[in-house]
């Protein structure tokens, strides 16, 4: 029965006839049952049962050299009997936690300093092995949840890696990844690149073009990007950059979704190839303008040496020029390039 006046800290709650019962003890110096249960006009019973909770909370004490007597003490007395130990305690804990916060923090520069090692090698990764940059690039493809983004420079792709593409492009977008490509304008003149956008177009993928992008780039979820290796050995396949830090990634979204936005979108066509169009035109005429050489002019277009020079060889016609120097400066003093940027 006392148990139920117990509070969630463990001691007897002080009722209000435990407290008139204390009262009347400490106006005759003792505990006396009979006289309390006739002064409160209360039963034995519940006399028993204030007796009990004046005695958990250290009210009623045994009086020195006869136990059987209860005698009140002050409630100070009785909260430094009653609590004490548990304030004890409390000092231990909070001397204890106090000490081990002191030791853990202790750590602070140990961590931070591990973390930024740690950042910093987590952020990159430089593979130099080929096969096993494939390897994880197919791993993160399978991974992949939401979108991709590629950046494909260099023009039309053999027929080989657009085979392999198509595959990899309906699987990713049959579990529902966005796929989004950026080639470059020269790739629309290739007919297996065409045929393979067209198809995967259709399946959902997007695919667009620019005159010029930046190398190489995969991205996963804006999570992990792969960029191509810069070696020295042109016999060996290049290995990957593999890029992790979040702000990176992020910036290198940035860098897409920027040309993305300026990009044109690869509509294939069904009739046979079409010839130059203004967009390769006017990449040729820009980059002329410049001064550059055709083989520069090639490989930031992604055509071959060749091909470059039979559209140089077609614009320096146009422009009733008898030497490519010379077409150049017309281009550049002509405005033919703004002209060609208000049709766009």
């Amino acid at each position: 029965m006392v148990g139920s006046n117990y509070s969630a800290s463990g001691f007897a709650e002080l009722d209000d006839l435990s407290a008139s019962a204390y009262g009347q003890a400490v106006r005759m110096g003792r505990f006396e049952r009979a006289s309390i249960a006739a002064t409160l006009s209360v039963s034995p019973e519940e006399v028993a049962r204030t007796e009990l909770v004046l005695r958990h909370l250290k009210l009623l004490q045994p009086m020195p050299g006869d136990p059987s007597v209860l005698v009140p003490v002050g409630p100070d007395v009785a909260a430094a009997d009653l609590v004490g130990a548990a304030e004890a305690q409390i000092r231990d804990l909070q001397s204890a936690v106090t000490d081990v916060r002191t030791k853990l923090l202790s750590l602070t520069p140990l961590y931070f300093e591990g973390r930024r090692e740690r950042n910093r090698v987590e952020a990159f990764d430089l593979i130099n092995d080929a096969t096993l940059v494939q390897s994880m690039i197919n791993e993160r493809r399978q991974q992949c949840h939401s979108e991709v983004l590629m950046i494909q420079p260099g023009g039309p792709r053999p027929p080989e890696v657009l085979s392999a593409a198509r595959e990899t492009a309906h699987e990713m977008l049959g579990r529902g990844v966005r796929v989004r490509t950026l080639y470059q304008h020269t790739a629309r003149s290739d007919l297996p690149t065409r045929s393979y956008v067209r198809e995967i177009t259709e399946a959902g993928a997007e695919v667009r073009t620019a005159d010029e992008v930046i190398d190489r780039l995969f991205i996963y979820d804006r999570e992990i990007a792969f960029l191509p290796e810069r070696t020295a050995d042109p016999g060996r396949p290049p290995g990957a950059a593999v890029v992790r830090e979040p702000t990176l990634v992020a910036f290198l979204c940035s860098v897409f979704d920027h040309l993305w936005d300026g990009a044109t979108p690869f509509v294939p066509e069904n009739p046979k190839a079409p010839a130059t169009g203004d967009d390769v035109k006017r990449s040729i005429m820009r980059l002329m303008a410049k001064g550059f050489k055709d083989e520069m002019v090639a490989r930031r277009l992604g055509m071959s040496v060749r091909t470059c020079r039979r559209h140089i060889a077609e614009i320096t016609e146009e422009m009733e020029a008898t030497s490519r120097f010379q077409a150049g400066f017309n281009v550049a003093v002509s405005g033919i390039l703004a002209q060609l940027n208000d049709l766009i």
